[in-house]
């Protein structure tokens, strides 16, 4: 899973068609105490997440496996809103 927030949208209006009515997001990767790292993936929504939300994503044949994406060409699925992150002192 990766720790990300919502940056932007994609509109594709010629795509797959396994695609149509899903919400794609561009999501910037972030540590967990919110410091950007390099990078962007486009995600796609399925829990619809707002702009400049704190979300988690899976990727790979987890996100195929994520509410509405079986069998669809996908990557990388947001798949929760994140409330709070809490790390250990030690962490």
């Amino acid at each position: 899973m990766i720790l990300g927030r919502v940056v932007g949208t994609v509109v594709a209006t010629r795509k797959d068609p396994r695609l149509e009515g899903h919400k794609l997001l561009i999501v910037k990767p972030v540590t967990p105490d919110g410091k950007d790292e390099s990078g962007y993936v486009i995600a796609i929504d399925t829990v619809s997440a707002g702009n400049r939300e704190l979300v988690f994503t899976v990727s790979g044949s987890s996100a195929r496996m994520a509410d509405g994406c079986k069998d669809k060409p996908v990557d990388c699925v947001i798949v929760g809103i994140v409330d709070e992150v809490s790390l250990d002192a030690a962490g």
